[in-house]
């Protein structure tokens, strides 16, 4: 019970949240118009489009969130998004930028962050120096067996002072 009431507060507080106001130029509207019609565009990237017209155009939160089948944290999200980089746009087409590079800045706006992880733990020059171990012949490295396998690529890799260390699951994804 007492969630409900904890629940119906917060939706109840989240419908007095006045939405952003998004306003398009003509040059933004057909861009983003543009993004919906195009048929090799990512769904996600359509998606995102079509609830900035729909908040242009006047339409709540709730109200696309149900019609575009979204979470309204994400309607919010992303109307927010747009609405912070607003001045990028107009500083844009006050410069007179191309429609193209319009839709190069609008697809940026529209697109994923970059998330928080690790980062890469080997280079494109070590993984290929890895592979070309691979390639020779194990006599070669006076390994007594006929064939590398990922742990005897790993410890010849670590042996040769390509990398400091790496497993053999790395190895092998390689």
């Amino acid at each position: 019970m007492c969630f409900n009431e904890t629940n119906g507060r917060i939706s109840k507080l989240m419908s007095m949240i006045k939405a952003l106001p998004i306003n398009l130029s003509n040059l933004q509207k057909t861009v983003l118009q543009q993004i919906v019609r195009g048929t090799t565009n990512p769904y996600r990237l359509v998606r995102r489009a079509k609830l900035i017209l729909a908040a242009a155009s006047g339409e709540s939160n709730s109200s696309i969130s149900r019609r575009l089948e979204l979470d309204l944290v994400q309607v919010r999200q992303w109307r927010s998004r747009w609405f912070e980089e607003r001045e990028k746009l107009s500083a844009a087409e006050e410069q007179q930028v191309t429609e193209k590079a319009l839709m190069v800045l609008i697809k940026g706006i529209l697109s994923d962050r970059p998330r928080p992880g690790t980062t890469k733990s080997f280079t494109v020059e070590q993984v290929v120096q890895i592979v070309v171990i691979a390639c020779e012949e194990c006599e070669k490295s006076d390994r007594p067996v006929s064939h590398w396998t990922p742990s005897e690529l790993a410890d010849e890799a670590i042996k040769r002072g390509i990398v400091e260390k790496i497993s053999p699951r790395s190895v092998g994804r390689f």
